[in-house]
């Protein structure tokens, strides 16, 4: 009962009326009056800071008054943000592109077919559908075999003929930078495996690209130390090992007379600081000191 009472009394004291007045101090005339209780003050204020908070929440939202905020970034960073999403997007297609080529490249030079974009799609298609797949033979005619011992058998008895006036042709044109000056004391072919040159050089001296190409291995081998080989066009490739440091990554483009690495003593196969260089043409080493005078 007493609980009740109370309830009664608060609720009687929020809806009583008071009266609010303003009058002439030397006339006491009333010059405004107001009947309120405390739940319409209570109302009112609610109200006015509800719309308050709603009218400086939509300022905030849809003036520059936002950039005021901390941590809130302004239209430079905002467009800053778009342009480096785009750019990273941009990057990482490049360096998908950039992986496909290298690793077909690489499986070129071991004698592997490269993967095409035909390969990948049918890889794709062939995992979504591994359940329902089915190996297809294609049977080879009399005819196809025939036709493959023929051309086979010509490569077989023709390869030593063919290759000498390839070799000149393409090679006749070329114009190699020499890769570091200095004196070559290990010629080729003058140990068993040896398919390069030896050049003594400075510690640290500078080593260039023979020719313009792009880099297809730069890291370490325990027998020749720091490595870099580089792929030219004419399928030509040059190799520089014993190297102190690498200066360039596999994927970058160089041109001839670039630095790519300094002269060192690195690898277990070493006597010395030196350079050896190596000059491979379609899969065969050449001779470097007929091509590049050092």
């Amino acid at each position: 009962m007493a609980t009740q009472k109370k309830n009664k009394s608060f609720l009687k004291k929020l809806s009583s009326k008071y009266r609010f007045a303003i009058f002439n101090e030397q006339t006491y005339e009333e010059l405004f009056v107001v009947r309120l209780s405390r739940l319409n003050v209570f109302t009112i204020v609610g109200s006015f800071g509800i719309v308050l908070i709603i009218l400086v929440s939509i300022l905030i939202s849809f003036t520059g008054l936002r950039e005021y905020i901390p941590g809130y970034p302004d239209a430079n960073e905002r467009l800053l943000i778009v342009r480096n999403a785009q750019r990273v997007d941009s990057l990482l297609v490049e360096i998908e592109k950039r992986d496909k080529f290298i690793n077909n490249f690489q499986a070129v030079i071991r004698g592997e077919m490269p993967e095409t974009a035909e390969d990948i799609k049918n890889r794709t298609a062939a995992a979504k559908n591994n359940s329902s797949n089915r190996e297809i033979e294609f049977p080879r005619s009399e005819q196809d075999s025939l036709f493959r011992m023929q051309i086979e058998r010509e490569e077989r008895f023709n390869l030593s003929v063919r290759e000498t006036p390839q070799r000149d042709i393409a090679l006749e044109s070329a114009f190699f930078v020499s890769p570091i000056k200095g004196i070559v004391v290990n010629t080729f072919g003058e140990t068993s495996g040896h398919y390069g040159v030896d050049i003594v050089a400075s510690p640290g001296s500078r080593v260039s690209s023979v020719m313009d190409g792009m880099v297809t291995f730069a890291g370490w081998t325990v027998e020749t130390g720091y490595v870099i080989q580089i792929q030219h066009p004419n399928n030509l490739i040059s190799i520089y090992k014993h190297n102190e440091i690498i200066l360039k990554e596999v994927g970058q483009v160089v041109k001839a007379g670039e630095a790519i690495a300094r002269v060192g003593n690195s690898g277990e196969l070493t006597t010395g600081p030196h350079l050896h260089f190596e000059l491979w043409y379609n899969g065969l080493p050449l001779n470097p000191v007929d091509y590049i005078a050092f």
